[in-house]
């Protein structure tokens, strides 16, 4: 009897030790997919991919949608240069997809089409942002933050869609909801060349307004963040407190900016981008563009100049003059974004927008072969993109390569 019980006794206390062990396991598991903090890396670092997006037809005014579709082809072609794109397409708009690619890219291997419900082409604003954990205790794990895109605060056509100079559609509630739910079904989807975890933050943004140098310092504007429209009741604190979090960010830099004065309330990525850490490019509007942004432009200089980084440097700022948009516009009612600091990184290279303006785009191009003599520069003619709303920068969305 007391040889059963001791052998009883033994039995629940292994019991008990497995059953701890197993609870540790599981939260060792827990703490293991979901890190304490993240860093985004500079959009400089080598990439696995870049993603792109072919837009559905009720996206974009009607006259520009097979401008926008070839050019954004021509930048996928310029693209795959350097480094695989990833081309997400409506089901219905594969063939066109295909005519494109066949068209334009020489190495077709180099572009992957991928069936997915996207409407807008903005893929910096609705996709997601890949980060990586801090620690490095998670070489082999794939992350990346769902900013929960809501149409940049809830903007869009009036009824008779006349906006920004030129008719646009006016999406219905399941186009708008697909917009919303982009970044979570490329995070979902995304498993080359492993699957991606999906950060969760307590924040709305768009990647269009997070310019890093991945050395800690981020550039962005309160009137694209602290704004009832995307964060009700969250104060500038709390912002910076969740910016620092999920982007590993040490210092931020914040500019006024402006409410409705285009779709992304000023957005950095038009205004200044880093080069390298410490250095900076910087866009100066032409001396014909309205008051309003020449004003904001003097704004955003006055702050670099007199702010350091995360690193505590001086900035080093380079000034590139925008292009003079007469001849660029097709009415006097067209809006232009023509900033050659909206380039894209790539593996090994830089490209770069081309708008027409002869005089500006080649000193443009000489400006940042000199400032990146050691990456090969490529320049893109852009028109539709352009007038329709961004530039590169704004289309591209690069997938950080595994370290």
């Amino acid at each position: 009897m007391k040889l059963f019980e001791r052998f009883h006794k033994l039995l629940s206390s292994l019991y008990t030790t497995t059953r701890t062990l197993l609870q540790f396991s599981h939260i060792s598991a827990e703490k293991k997919v979901h890190p304490r903090s993240y860093i985004f890396p500079a959009e400089s670092e080598r990439h696995e991919a870049t993603i792109m997006g072919l837009p559905s037809r009720c996206s974009l005014p009607p006259d520009q949608y097979d401008a926008m579709c070839n050019e954004l082809a021509q930048l996928a072609a310029a693209i795959t240069e350097f480094e695989p794109v990833r081309l997400y397409v409506r089901p219905e708009e594969i063939q066109l997809a295909k005519s494109l690619v066949k068209t334009f890219v020489q190495d077709t291997s180099k572009i992957s089409i991928i069936p997915c419900p996207i409407n807008h082409c903005w893929v910096r604003d609705t996709g997601p942002v890949y980060v990586r954990d801090t620690t490095g205790a998670f070489p082999n794990q794939r992350f990346a933050i769902n900013f929960r895109f809501n149409e940049w605060g809830g903007k869009k056509p009036e009824d008779d869609g006349i906006c920004w100079g030129q008719r646009w559609p006016v999406m219905n509630e399941k186009a708008l909801q697909e917009n919303a739910d982009f970044a979570r079904w490329v995070i979902e989807h995304d498993c080359e060349p492993s699957p991606v975890t999906q950060v969760e933050a307590s924040i709305r943004a768009e990647g269009g307004g997070l310019i890093t140098d991945g050395e800690g310092t981020l550039l962005i504007t309160e009137s694209s963040i602290i704004c009832d429209v995307r964060n009700p009741g969250v104060s500038k604190a709390e912002i910076e407190a969740e910016l620092k979090r999920v982007l590993g960010i040490e210092k931020v830099i914040w500019f006024p900016g402006r409410r409705n004065v285009d779709i992304t309330d000023v957005h950095m990525d038009a205004e200044s981008r880093f080069i390298r850490p410490g250095v900076i490019a910087y866009s100066k509007p032409h001396p014909i563009a309205p008051d309003l942004w020449n004003e904001l432009s003097t704004e955003i200089r006055e702050i670099l100049d007199r702010e350091t980084d995360a690193k505590g440097r001086r900035l080093q700022i380079h000034t590139i003059e925008e292009p003079d948009p007469r001849g660029l516009v097709k009415s006097e009612h067209d809006e232009l974004s023509a900033s050659y600091v909206n380039f894209y990184f790539v593996n090994g290279g830089l490209v770069i927008p081309k708008f027409g303006d002869r005089e500006r785009d080649q000193k443009a191009l000489e400006m940042f072969q000199q400032l990146l003599p050691e990456r090969v520069i490529r320049q893109v003619y852009v028109s539709a993109i352009p007038l329709t709303g961004g530039v590169l920068h704004c289309v591209t969305q690069q997938v950080p390569a595994m370290k």
